[in-house]
């Protein structure tokens, strides 16, 4: 298996199982805490419910530390020279991320707004995160664990 080919498929194996633990942290947040019945209209959909908007941030966050520790260790390997250039990194990383995060989260709503049912947010996720995340290799690459830096 080529370098790229191995690469291609490890970051991609690596944006599932983000992506598995971002919705899985998002479905476990909305078991605990239901979203509230409320009545809908062709214009209103409770699409800003305070669950809603917190499991998207408890998932974002999970995921977000799943796919760096993964990325810095597997993809990159990247090895930093102590506990400060870590978290200095992963500032770097997290910020290179909020792009990408704004297409994953207007994806999910706006499948939500979109249709009838509540569970395509979770199509629009796949999507945004799937989009997102190829971006964001570009960005990490590039910004935040280049070879000069290690």
């Amino acid at each position: 298996m080529t370098f790229i080919v191995r690469i291609l498929f490890l970051y991609s194996f690596f944006a599932a199982i983000s992506t598995l633990v971002n919705l899985e942290t998002q479905h476990a947040v909305c078991l605990l805490f239901p979203l509230h019945a409320t009545t809908q209209t062709l214009i209103y959909k409770p699409v800003y419910e305070p669950v809603l908007i917190i499991s998207m941030l408890a998932g974002t966050l999970t995921g977000l530390l799943v796919k760096y520790w993964l990325d810095r260790r597997f993809i990159f390997a990247f090895v930093p020279q102590n506990l400060r250039h870590d978290g200095s990194t992963f500032i770097l990383y997290s910020l290179m991320g909020v792009v990408t995060t704004v297409i994953f989260w207007v994806s999910e709503l706006g499948f939500r707004l979109l249709f009838s049912n509540p569970d395509m947010r979770y199509v629009g996720a796949v999507l945004g995160l799937c989009l997102g995340y190829f971006i964001k290799y570009q960005l990490d690459r590039q910004y935040v664990f280049r070879k000069e830096s290690l």
